[in-house]
């Protein structure tokens, strides 16, 4: 899996479903595109599985993706999950599998501490947690290399969201 990632705030369904799509058209794998929103409207109307007890779970949800219909169905691992003293989550994609883990683990830092995890600065972390409580939606793309990071970068930009950081971020390549 790549060592980089860049994520974003999108504010609705439809902008997610923009950006999931151009960064796939630019030529991203749906395996390296992940989305994370509240499940505000309770998972009957977006999934069947519920409360995935662990990171092997979420190929299990991978059949209910068809349900969540619009631009997003097509993404790897889609399914419902609740994160302790958080609540519950649609989520699809590589997050998809980290963040049932640390659902299962029951981790006191709750999401922030699960995408602390992903390689999220805490501080960026705190921030995505309150927008996706708020109703946002984080998106994240997992990228092999700056240019693929500028490329990202540039759909995220295009399609306003919000929000935009990266992680993985290495020291330039100094030739001894």
């Amino acid at each position: 899996m790549a060592n980089k990632a860049v994520f974003g705030i999108a504010t609705r369904v439809g902008q997610a479903e923009q950006i999931a799509m151009q960064l796939k058209a630019a030529g991203f794998s749906g395996d390296d595109i992940s989305v994370l929103f509240p499940d505000k409207e309770g998972s009957r109307d977006f999934a069947h599985e519920q409360h995935t007890k662990a990171p092997e779970g979420a190929a299990a949800g991978a059949g209910t993706g068809g349900l969540l219909g619009g631009g997003l169905g097509w993404l790897v691992g889609i399914g419902a999950l609740a994160i302790p003293g958080v609540g519950p989550f649609i989520a699809a994609g590589p997050i998809m599998a980290a963040l049932a883990g640390a659902a299962v683990g029951a981790a006191a830092g709750g999401l922030t501490g699960a995408l602390v995890g992903l390689g999220i600065p805490e501080y960026e972390a705190k921030r995505y947690e309150g927008k996706i409580l708020k109703g946002n939606i984080l998106i994240s793309v997992h990228t092999e290399d700056s240019k693929e990071v500028e490329k990202a970068k540039e759909i995220f930009k295009r399609e306003g969201a919000q929000d935009i950081a990266y992680t993985g971020e290495t020291a330039v390549n100094a030739r001894a």
